[in-house]
């Protein structure tokens, strides 16, 4: 039984023999080691062409933006898996990366597609960014899905990188479409939903790299890469001082037990 329509296994992205590698048609010995940085590798590797420098500026932005977070949970994981695996950078690292959804850093993805949507219907039926944003949302809220990129726990104004991103697109003369349906989506969010929901980093993402030709089937990528390099910090911190075990211990202090105990049995909670 055929799974897919290829018989043969073609590839576009690198070939090489005993005297040379290819990668997306360039040398990469003689063209790319020490020419290019590694966010403009990245940008060629996905897509197959080499960023122009509007491109090559906005990506870098997004990396930087959102590598690090804190103590997240993915952060958490990957922290506990190293204090338990020593030895095991790598799976201490796919701890992290799986850890990543809808929740935390998926939801960038989730938010370009929106735009996207506005944008086809804009398109459409000739309405206003604000209109296409109003009736998008109002579908979304009536089958109860959440708005993807907009709201933070922590930043109740606007994520202080929102403003940044944009900046720098604008900077590097990004046309800002995408960011313009970004921002409709928020003017129109407090009337629809009743909550003043502000743009957070996972909507800026999508916005400023779609405006600069990123593939939208990519999105989710630059997150998880950047997230890499972050995880990569707190696990060269772990292991010169550790935490992963101090973190489940912190859990377990604060765990309470809600199931039934046997007939004479009282569980005391032991002190730390």
């Amino acid at each position: 039984m055929k799974i897919g329509k290829a018989t043969i296994p073609e590839s576009a992205i690198c070939a090489s023999d005993d005297e040379t590698i290819v990668v997306r048609g360039a040398d990469l010995c003689r063209e790319l080691i020490g020419h290019v940085s590694f966010s403009d590798y990245f940008w060629l590797l996905v897509t197959g062409q080499r960023p122009g420098p509007d491109a090559s500026r906005v990506l870098e932005a997004t990396l930087v933006a959102i590598a690090e977070h804190g103590l997240v949970p993915s952060v958490q994981a990957s922290r506990m898996t190293m204090a338990a695996a020593p030895d095991a950078i790598q799976g201490a690292v796919a701890a992290g990366i799986l850890g990543c959804g809808s929740v935390i850093l998926g939801a960038s993805e989730a938010a370009g597609r929106l735009f996207l949507r506005i944008d086809a219907l804009a398109r459409e039926r000739s309405l206003s960014l604000a209109d296409a944003a109003a009736e998008v949302v109002r579908e979304m809220r009536a089958a109860k899905h959440a708005i993807p990129g907009y709201g933070h726990p922590q930043h109740k104004a606007r994520d202080p990188r929102v403003a940044r991103l944009f900046e720098v697109a604008a900077e590097a003369g990004a046309p800002l479409h995408y960011v313009r349906i970004a921002e409709a989506v928020e003017q129109v969010l407090p009337d629809i939903t009743g909550r003043d929901l502000r743009l957070n980093v996972s909507a800026a993402i999508p916005a400023v790299l779609l405006d600069v030709g990123f593939p939208a089937e990519a999105l989710k990528g630059v997150p998880i890469l950047a997230r890499c390099a972050g995880l990569i910090g707190h696990l060269t911190e772990e292991l010169a001082r550790p935490i992963g075990f101090a973190l489940s211990y912190q859990a377990t202090r604060e765990q309470r037990y809600t199931g039934t105990l046997p007939d004479g049995v009282t569980l005391r909670k032991s002190e730390a």
